[in-house]
């Protein structure tokens, strides 16, 4: 039977994937932050009718990455993620290096752990849940762009460095899902240890500049991807919007410093105008 660990199975793509992994009768290490959730989701997957194994995993907490030596893991579907709000001329540096820790520096520890050992096997599937953001880039929404930059580079070095070991690594790249993760991203703010006077924008007048899709085809393109049936490397959902994020991605080339300068951007007048959880 296939083991696939999924970290951040607490909430949001994590949690729906770790309990349909498990309908399809594959062997499931649901890894989450707290020790709450982990009866919460034992008790969805009873609610189910499914059989998983919840672990309390937080991915920056040494210990508790310490416990995957003991797992034979087949898959390891890298999920658990944070996102941080907020300009970059206003991020307190606490909060930036905690979206660093918990988006890259953690991941990064615990993937060292179990590829070795995929190694030692010559067999293994390692999925990053990635983001468009890790394409592309948005305003408010730099510092988990960057760690989505990072996991987007990470993921290729490694995808090179493991192929003749016969393990296989792959990203998955969400956009703009109605699961409250984007939401939330620009609610942080709140929480901040800074003065508010110095801040460059008033938080409590923007939200997320998009609106949101069903997350539905996430759920299956990731499950496809963790039992092989899609092969891609790179998978972008939802699929219509993969032409305008090429379109970004070529026009930063001809792109000059000095236009639109002294005018608001589009996107930043977008999270002035629009509702939080706006659907498509």
């Amino acid at each position: 039977m296939t083991t696939v660990l999924v970290t951040g199975a607490g909430t949001g793509f994590g949690y729906e994937i770790a309990l349909r992994l498990a309908a399809r009768g594959l062997d499931v290490i649901a890894g989450v932050e707290i020790v709450a959730q982990v009866y919460t989701l034992e008790q969805e997957a009873i609610k189910r009718g499914v059989s998983l194994h919840v672990e309390k995993l937080d991915v920056t907490h040494e210990g508790d990455r310490r416990k995957v030596t003991a797992w034979d893991i087949d898959v390891l579907l890298n999920n658990a993620g944070i996102a941080e709000g907020g300009s970059m001329a206003d991020i307190p540096a606490e909060n930036l290096r905690r979206q660093y820790e918990v988006n890259i520096i953690g991941p990064v520890m615990l993937t060292q752990l179990i590829a070795k050992k995929m190694a030692a096997k010559k067999k293994g599937r390692i999925v990053f849940m990635s983001s468009v953001a890790g394409l592309t880039t948005d305003p408010f929404a730099g510092a988990y762009s960057s760690s989505k930059h990072a996991i987007e580079a990470l993921a290729s070095a490694l995808r090179q460095e493991l192929k003749e070991f016969g393990v296989e690594v792959a990203t998955v790249n969400p956009g703009p899902f109605l699961t409250g993760f984007n939401d939330r991203m620009f609610e942080t703010w709140k929480s901040w240890e800074d003065d508010p006077s110095g801040r460059l924008f008033d938080y409590s007048k923007i939200a997320f500049p998009h609106e949101q899709y069903d997350p539905e085809p996430v759920f299956e393109t990731t499950i496809g991807v963790i039992t092989g049936n899609i092969d891609t490397y790179r998978n972008v959902e939802p699929k219509e919007i993969i032409a305008q994020q090429r379109e970004q991605l070529d026009a930063m080339w001809t792109s000059k410093v000095t236009t639109g300068l002294g005018k608001r951007s589009e996107l930043v007048q977008k999270a002035y105008d629009i509702a939080p959880g706006t659907p498509v």
